[in-house]
């Protein structure tokens, strides 16, 4: 089950609305949904969560680039939003590096045999793809981002760390929009 809403920075405190991310594909259509809701280009805060498997938080001040917080990125690579918020440079890696990878197995055919040679084992469902597990092994466990992103908001680097389950009713409470977050929720 998951929750997602948005929290708009107003001149009046903050303004919660729940949020679908049916068409939410890219990190690029958050950050334009979370645009569309700012008021004066005021910040933006998307909040994502899966029960007690992982929480992110995405930061949209006007028109710089999104800052992102994952509680357990291992947990979030396993679920479709998550794989969004997941981004190559947010892992550290080069851009399309996991299709360069893929292109290059597919290319030498490491599956063992020399061409032309049978597979050694029938029915061998030990191939590379089938352990590959998605990529998931270069995802860390654990948090990933910028463990900053909520810091000038009132909620240090250092409580954002601890929060595990209902996380995010601690950080609306952290920043004073505790009421208007349980409206949506």
């Amino acid at each position: 089950m998951y929750f997602a809403a948005l929290l708009a920075r107003t001149e009046d405190g903050w303004e919660a609305s729940d949020t679908d991310l049916d068409d939410v594909e890219t990190l690029s259509d958050l950050t334009d949904l979370a645009r569309e809701a700012s008021v004066d280009e005021d910040t933006v805060l998307v909040f994502i969560e899966q029960e007690d498997a992982w929480f992110g938080v995405i930061r949209v001040d006007g028109e710089e680039d999104p800052r992102i917080y994952v509680s357990n990125a291992s947990a979030a690579a396993r679920s479709s939003y998550g794989e969004i918020l997941l981004t190559d440079e947010l892992l550290g890696r080069e851009p399309g590096a996991e299709d360069s990878i893929a292109a290059l197995e597919e290319l030498v055919g490491l599956d063992g045999t020399e061409d032309g040679e049978p597979d050694a084992t029938p029915d061998n469902d030990n191939t590379i793809e089938d352990n590959d597990d998605d990529g998931l092994d270069a995802v860390p466990a654990g948090p990933l981002g910028d463990t900053g992103v909520l810091s000038d908001l009132g909620l240090p680097e250092a409580e954002l760390l601890m929060l595990r389950t209902d996380a995010l009713v601690e950080i609306a409470d952290a920043l004073g929009a505790a009421e208007v977050l349980e409206t949506v929720r």
